[in-house]
């Protein structure tokens, strides 16, 4: 079995910063990676090497990356294209 390279640690750092201070990204990310169109309140819950898991509006949906991330600097890189290629 292969270790999950994203710590508990690290993905609740990475939860805290995105839903503290970039609350728009994670409704971008639901409306344009999921079948919801119009979410009232979004809440990233947990990231590992292979989805994110974020609540809306009381239940909870995974968004798959494109790959398996490598590590939390992956992960932000991650985060970043996504959201750039939603915004182009």
């Amino acid at each position: 079995m292969t270790k999950e390279p994203i710590t508990k640690a690290e993905s609740n750092r990475i939860c805290d910063h995105m839903n503290r201070d970039h609350n728009d990204s994670i409704f971008k990310y639901v409306i344009h990676y999921s079948e919801i169109n119009e979410p009232n309140v979004v809440r990233m819950l947990g990231i590992n090497s292979s989805y994110m898991t974020i609540e809306v509006d009381g239940d909870e949906i995974d968004i798959p990356f494109d790959h398996t991330l490598l590590d939390s600097k992956d992960a932000h890189r991650t985060l970043v294209k996504m959201l750039k290629d939603i915004t182009n």
